[in-house]
């Protein structure tokens, strides 16, 4: 397959390297591609029985099948990753955030400061377990946003047996802590399947949870692949608290029951992606440490850059973009808001940094520090700039193109980081933490987008404290690394699957020598149309069409992207561009970009991405169907397999039994605080609200109480339609009779929830409303048979079709 489309890359897209170039390349490519993954099959085959088998039992010898055990010393092995944290975020790479376990791990080992991510969450994880490029891997692009094409489909192919499988049938016990997003969009429901959730990918244990991202305050969690809620009654609870206390019992239970077996912990907290949640006595800490601004703050962490070797002495710092605001054009109020935000982001990766912190001092009391090998990853892409110019206060205002009053951010802004915020930062704090490089997460043709710190250590085998190492490296190296420090072969074949052979080179040989150069010479990259080849020391990449606060891409034809050249060995920061005066080296990484593409299947190339969104892309468990019956108890279905009610009428009807004593609770909702719906019963009187993303929330509410006996509670709700995110009129009837009517004004054009889910009966989570925040989980105490929810009206069955450009229009309202 590869072979044939490397043939058509060549021919179609006019390679201009010469015979003699182009042959070297695709004989190293065919080369790399016959590197034996070894002759090591996994499980291994059964042992025979090597006793004697007699008569009777005593006249018979015992034979015990010899357990699968790790190599002799194989070391315990970490990996942590941080999220959406760029380079110069840090202090272990001159940033301005405290981070004392990064730290203390970087003084105790080696930093590598040319190591690369993919500029993308999903992609950078499937990358980093498989060893493969992120096409290679089918994940091409995020969860939510596959396609059709074999990189882009996010159905990881058994042929990328992770690094943990090939560990757990090694003789380790393996876990995963905190953020997955791996797992396909119409495979995320409880119906499964579940061969992509974690604990199909080589993990014994997780716990966490599968989206892109949760409130750290209300966390929608999985154990396996069971729902699980947090604890109702803690005080303060925290999720990256929890992922430390889980992440330190299960350790501690490993080496008080095996203490001879090595462990692989797989530690990803949420932090620092959005909502940027912390304690408030941690973001009291930060209270005035960014008052200089996003410029100075840049200016600064530059300077400490230089000083503490992290970039070269003749490094330039690239300019702010003209597209963000310089500080000193702010007014006293934004500077006052943007301010916290940005104090309220550096306390979350503060705070997520000394959890981890916790973690590695339970290794060290268990004696495990010496022979134990972490591997800290700071960020899975460059810092996010998916924020606005001017922050939110709400995530999903930005993803439903419903815009936030500026001053009613401003008078909200203590509450920024606690429960009642699902917040982000401006795009000037993004370019700020991704000092000292152009751009940011999305970017793969820059290093803002995929340039992040990476820190190794262990003591048994890294004797060299503190060192600095610039060889240039990708996450996919991460993969062979481990397996090497362990001591054991990529296998041929695992679980009767032939695998592909590991992409990724060992970065073994820089513990020891710092001046050895660089067993990566080519690395591709590609996100959303941005592109960019590397190849011994030089960096061809497109100039990005759009900047990536944008939600309407200019789409401009693939072949029509501009082009930039970088020799980054004599200028680390990608700050000049040598496209005009080396017109002949720039065409030839050109064209090795294109053969890489074709060779890992990054093709097509695809600059799309509300389109993407679109789940009619994506097979779907609710496709076709338009009545859902849902019963109490039914609850965390997620939105890839729940009702669509967006941009369409609909009918929800709850057959329901009201006690003598009158009842009340949630007969059915999806999504909470930040957007979504609820029908449900408060004080005996039902009611229906929409939650606008928090700016707005419509209530439709009868003024009687429900009166003991048999009731059917109906809300109706007639789209107006004419295009996406429009409004409607909404009834609310008891027994075929009206008892309140509504105008919703408009509706969530594109997403109803990130992290939350419909519930029937009950309502986990956060509250859809605030009538009854105190009485979560707000279990229904009547009868509740059933709920039925019925989509769709003839007579808008065309206005329900979500053209592009109705998408496009829409957004443009945001901006």
């Amino acid at each position: 397959m590869r072979t044939r489309i490397l043939a058509v890359a060549i021919v179609g897209f006019g390679v201009a390297l010469s015979h003699t170039a182009m042959t070297g390349h695709i004989q190293q490519l065919f080369a790399d591609e016959k590197v034996s993954a070894g002759s090591i099959i996994l499980p291994r085959p059964e042992q025979s029985f090597r006793g004697h088998i007699g008569r009777t039992a005593k006249d018979s010898t015992k034979d015990f099948p010899e357990p699968v055990r790790a190599p002799k010393g194989a070391p315990n092995v970490v990996v942590f990753m941080t999220d959406d944290v760029g380079f110069g975020a840090s202090s272990a790479f001159g940033g301005p955030i405290p981070t004392p376990t990064c730290d203390r791990l970087a003084k105790a080992g080696l930093r590598y400061t040319q190591f690369h991510t993919t500029a993308l969450c999903s992609p950078t994880r499937a990358a980093l377990l498989a060893g493969r490029n992120h096409h290679s891997c089918a994940t091409g692009v995020i969860m939510e946003a596959g396609t059709g094409f074999p990189g882009y489909n996010t159905l990881m192919p058994k042929s990328c047996g992770t690094f943990a499988e090939v560990l757990k049938q090694n003789g380790y016990n393996t876990s995963w802590y905190g953020k997955n997003h791996n797992v396909p969009d119409w495979q995320s429901s409880q119906a499964g399947p579940f061969d992509l959730w974690p604990t199909g990918l080589g993990f014994e244990y997780f716990y966490g949870f599968v989206g892109g991202d949760t409130s750290q305050w209300n966390p929608t969690l999985f154990e396996g692949t069971k729902p699980v809620e947090k604890p109702r009654g803690e005080k303060d609870y925290h999720l990256d608290r929890d992922l430390a206390d889980r992440a330190i019992a299960w350790i501690r239970m490993q080496k008080a029951v095996a203490p001879d077996r090595p462990f692989f912990a797989y530690y990803t907290t949420g932090t620092a992606h959005a909502p940027h949640h912390a304690p408030k006595d941690w973001i009291a800490r930060f209270r005035g440490k960014f008052d200089q601004g996003w410029d100075k703050v840049r200016e600064e962490t530059f300077a400490r850059q230089k000083q503490l070797g992290i970039i070269p002495n003749n490094a330039n710092l690239t300019p702010r973009p003209k597209e963000i605001a310089a500080w000193d054009s702010l007014n006293a109020d934004q500077k006052k808001l943007f301010a916290r935000m940005m104090e309220v982001y550096a306390a979350a990766l503060a705070h997520a940094d000394h959890q981890m912190g916790r973690v590695m001092d339970a290794i060290a009391e268990a004696g495990q520090l010496e022979n134990t090998l972490v591997i800290f990853i700071q960020g899975d892409n460059g810092a996010s700039a998916e924020g606005s110019p001017q922050g939110l206060l709400n995530e999903l205002t930005f993803f439903n193109a419903v815009p936030e009053d500026f001053k009613e951010v401003l008078r909200r802004m203590d509450e920024l980081g606690g429960p009642t915020t699902f917040n982000h930062y401006p795009v000037g704090w993004a370019h700020a933490m991704d000092t000292p490089f152009q751009w940011t997460k999305q970017i793969a043709s820059h290093f803002g987008g995929t340039r992040n710190g990476l820190v190794i250590s262990w003591p048994r085998r890294i004797k060299e404290r503190g060192g600095i190492r610039t060889q240039f490296h990708h996450v996919i190296d991460i993969a062979p690394t481990i397996l090497e420090a362990v001591g054991v072969q990529a296998p041929a074949e695992i679980n009767g699957i032939a695998q592909k052979p590991i992409e990724g080179v060992s970065m073994l040989y820089t513990f020891d020598d710092d001046k050895a150069p660089s067993r990566r010479r080519t690395q591709y990259f590609e996100m959303l149309g941005n592109r960019a080849i590397y190849n011994d020391g030089w960096v061809a990449a497109t100039t990005p069409t759009d900047p990536p606060w944008i939600s309407t891409p200019s789409n401009i034809d693939i072949d029509r992207y501009q082009w930039e050249l970088y020799n980054i060995n004599e200028d680390f920061t990608q700050a000049n561009d040598l496209a005009a005066k080396e017109p002949t080296k720039l065409r030839q990484m050109q064209d090795l970009f294109w053969v890489e593409a074709a060779h890992y299947n990054a093709l097509p190339i695809d600059n799309s991405k509300v389109e993407r969104l679109d789940v009619s892309n994506r097979p779907s468990l609710t496709q076709g169907r338009t009545s859902f019956t849902y019963y109490a108890g039914l609850v965390r279905i997620p939105e890839g397999a729940a009702p669509d009610i967006k941009n369409k009428s609909f009918r929800i009807a709850a057959d329901v039994e009201i006690t003598t004593g009158g009842a009340e609770g949630m007969l059915i909702t999806h999504g909470g605080r930040f957007a979504g719906y609820g029908l449900y019963v408060l004080d005996g009187r039902p009611a229906f609200l929409y939650n606008l993303a928090g700016v707005v929330r419509y209530k439709v509410a009868a003024k009687a109480p429900l009166s003991p006996g048999k009731h059917t509670v109906l809300f109706d709700f007639k789209y107006d339609g004419g295009g996406l995110g429009k409004g409607g009129k909404g009834t609310l009837s008891v027994d075929g009779k009206s008892v309140a009517e509504g105008k919703i004004e408009r509706t969530l054009p594109f997403r109803m929830s990130l992290d939350e889910t419909l519930d029937c009966g009950e309502d986990t989570g956060t509250p859809v409303s605030e009538d009854y925040a105190g009485k979560m989980p707000f279990k229904f105490t009547g009868k509740l048979d059933k709920v039925v929810i019925q989509l769709g009206d003839s007579q808008l069955a065309a206005q329900e079709q979500k053209s592009v450009h109705d998408v496009q229009a829409a957004l443009k309202t945001r901006e």
